[in-house]
């Protein structure tokens, strides 16, 4: 594994915690009572959720993948017996969508539509992260130059460096859900 890979890999399981905490959560909440409203507590856990999801699994990896791997990737598609990035983008905007109806759902103390959005984010970015870490990303190494991996790990890291307070924030929150 590459660095590319490391970098990547290395989010994907913060987000992968974050997922395992939704579960546990949105299976609490189906066993609650729907018509009773969410708890202060419960309520600011998801929102909090939502932001996560927003600001670190979307805009900083996501858009680590979408502007910088997945272009120079296509640039090689000519040399791919396949190309897994369509497949990738369209359930990167699922996920949005999942988050958007979340969203709303917390806004409207709708506990259904809290659990059923949460669960299908996470369900789908287990999937997800799964198939990048054991498909896109070893084909990427495979099929990019040494040149094109070494700029493409400049680039990660100028994002890392321009948001290194957001990043520290989204980690420290991961840390304090672990425990």
């Amino acid at each position: 594994m590459s660095e590319i890979s490391n970098i990547l890999s290395d989010e994907h399981k913060n987000i992968l915690l974050v997922i395992d905490l939704i579960i546990d959560k949105s299976d609490k909440i189906q066993s609650e009572d729907k018509a009773s409203p969410l708890s202060k507590d419960n309520e600011k856990f998801w929102i909090e959720i939502v932001e996560f999801i927003r600001n670190y699994a979307d805009k900083f990896h996501h858009a680590k993948e979408e502007e910088i791997l997945f272009k120079e990737f296509c640039k090689k598609e000519s040399e791919l017996h396949c190309n897994p990035v369509e497949q990738m983008l369209y359930e990167h905007d699922l996920g949005r969508k999942f988050v958007k109806e979340l969203e709303e759902g917390i806004k409207e103390n709708n506990k259904e539509k809290i659990s059923e959005n949460a669960l299908g984010y996470a369900n789908l970015l287990k999937e997800h992260i799964f198939k990048e870490d054991d498909i896109l990303y070893p084909m990427a190494e495979e099929v990019l130059d040494e040149k094109t991996k070494g700029a493409i790990i400049k680039k990660f890291r100028d994002i890392e460096n321009k948001k290194k307070h957001e990043k520290e924030k989204y980690l420290n929150f991961v840390e304090k859900i672990k425990k």
